[in-house]
């Protein structure tokens, strides 16, 4: 099997990838996806996305044990589906912040600047009412106000004022200040870059996509072997990806696809560096404990990875809220109208604060749910509750991704080291965001509504510290938001240049949230997809290499 580009992934950013490279029908495109459809049903009703958790669309990742909490193993979902993790996430569309972007180009190149990345956000940013259904949504996101929002949602914002925290428009350069969450829907479902980027492209003849499909090595040859492999850079030459389907059952088939162009990894800040190493592409240390022949030796593949941490308080209400999705009314309203509880997307309202005032922009983010999300979401909420969550966006603390062996099918080992900073800068930050947390809970707004403490468990009986060590000490998770794996930056150590190309080899790309030299203040769908956009408009003007 062969063609121009191999892309392997097809997430948030390889959907992305597929479309606009098939979109010049003289040039050939495979998209290898480990995962399957995005077909069930719980992909496509937004207040179901938990029910995904630990299921066949699920890496089911977990970290190692973090000292810093607790020593808890911390549960990572990720989508193995198309569409990836946009396909289960919270649908929250989230540019983050201009600075975030310009340090990216203080790290990288001005080519990735806010102002210079500002177009790619609008050519996929479509509202949904100013789409023409004639016209289709190819290579659009459609994004949504939420229809349905709980009534708690409204008073968490009448709280906001309350103790002087300012509403703001979504999506501006510097947003601080609070808003009604903006969602990446269409008419009250799920809109997943596999909704706006592969299914209107299906049936072009110029791209093939396989699931059910892992990448177990990229193929490397010696560019001797490969007529102008030299006149293109130094290093061995990517010629194509080996990959696996049936995963560990009996009938397992291996293939290779096999690249005249380029090989783009696009499979996430997880993924994509546990490949490298499988392929070479590593620290040659740890290449040699798993005895794996070393093709590049790139120190950083794997490391500097961040993550935004999560916790929160969770306290009981009298109603209206989440816990009631499920009745047959509420999916009748859905089915019949697409309207009521299950098109929440469960975060319907989040804002950014500073955890001290000396503070240039915020480190915090926080997150309201008209729900009791509690168990990392594996668990039912246990009965009415709202949760306003506390999410740490600047972590000082960073982890790595490294192999727990050299068997492709086995999951890397992942450590995060939350809260591992040295002078606890942190924690004492989280412990900031969840005593502004409590003081919005306890407003006027909220006053004869909110009850006992549902997380931490006994929180009512605590003094405020203890209160606040406990949430992150036994509730604190991930937000799913891994970065940084495959830093892109202009010195010689970055995994990737601004070009994203891997340094010391050739023809090999990584375009996926593992480039993030840093974590966005934010949520990453948005920039993963502006990631995607980018690199494909890269490869195409870097034009033919063979």
């Amino acid at each position: 099997m062969r063609a121009d580009y191999i892309i392997v992934g097809g997430g948030s950013s390889g959907a992305v990838l597929a479309n606009r490279l098939s979109a010049d029908p003289s040039v050939s495109v495979i998209l290898l996806e480990a995962g399957e459809s995005d077909s069930r049903l719980e992909v496509h009703i937004p207040a179901a996305f938990s029910k995904l958790f630990r299921s066949t669309v699920d890496w089911s990742y977990d970290t190692v044990p973090q000292p810093g909490l607790n020593d808890r193993t911390i549960y990572w979902p990720r989508g193995k589906m198309l569409g990836g993790s946009s396909s289960m996430n919270a649908m929250m569309w989230v540019r983050g912040y201009a600075a975030d972007y310009d340090r990216w180009a203080q790290l990288a190149s001005p080519d990735w600047g806010y102002q210079e990345l500002l177009p790619y956000f609008r050519r996929v940013e479509k509202i949904a009412d100013s789409i023409d259904p004639d016209q289709g949504t190819d290579g659009m996101l459609t994004i949504e106000h939420q229809r349905s929002p709980r009534s708690h949602t409204q008073r968490f914002q009448q709280a906001l004022a309350e103790v002087g925290l300012p509403t703001v428009a979504p999506n501006t350069a510097q947003p601080d200040g609070f808003t009604q969450t903006m969602v990446n829907q269409s008419r009250g479902g799920r809109f997943s870059t596999a909704d706006a980027y592969l299914e209107p492209i299906e049936r072009r003849r110029n791209l093939t996509v396989i699931t059910g499909a892992q990448a177990t090595r990229v193929v490397f040859e010696n560019p001797d072997d490969i007529p102008g492999a030299r006149d293109g850079g130094a290093g061995p030459v990517a010629v194509g990806v080996d990959y696996v389907q049936g995963g560990r059952s009996r009938t397992l088939q291996f293939g290779t696809a096999r690249a005249t162009r380029e090989v783009i990894l696009a499979a996430g800040a997880v993924n994509t560096p546990q490949l490298l190493l499988l392929s070479g592409v590593g620290p040659a240390d740890q290449l040699a404990t798993h005895r794996i022949p070393v093709v590049a030796d790139r120190a950083e593949v794997g490391e500097n990875l961040r993550d935004h941490l999560v916790t929160g308080l969770i306290v009981e209400v009298p109603g209206d809220t989440l816990f009631d999705a499920e009745r047959p009314a509420q999916l009748a309203d859905y089915l019949v109208r697409k309207r009521g509880m299950l098109t929440s997307n469960v975060g319907e309202a989040y804002g950014f604060v500073r955890s001290r005032h000396d503070l240039p922009l915020p480190d915090l983010e926080l997150l309201f749910a008209p729900v009791a999300f509690v168990g990392e979401g594996l668990v039912p909420p246990p009965r009415h509750g709202i949760t306003l969550g506390v999410l740490l966006e600047q972590p000082s603390s960073s982890g790595r991704i490294t192999l727990a062996s050299n068997d492709p099918l086995r999951h890397p080992l992942i450590d995060p080291r939350y809260l591992s900073d040295p002078d606890g800068a942190d924690r004492r930050a989280m412990m900031a965001g969840l005593a502004l947390a409590d003081r919005i809970l306890h407003t006027d707004a909220f006053r004869g509504i909110v009850g006992d403490y549902i997380a931490p468990d006994g929180g009512a009986s605590m003094s405020p510290d203890e209160r606040y060590s406990a949430a992150i000490d036994d509730y604190a998770h991930t937000m799913y938001h891994p970065v940084g794996t495959c830093r892109m930056g202009s010195d010689a150590d970055a995994v990737v240049d601004p070009q994203l190309r891997v340094r010391g080899v050739q023809r090999l790309r990584v375009a996926d949230a593992s480039i993030m030299p840093t974590i966005i203040r934010g949520h990453t769908h948005a920039p993963a997809v502006v990631i995607g956009e980018k690199a494909a408009d890269l490869i195409r003007a870097s034009g033919p290499t063979a």
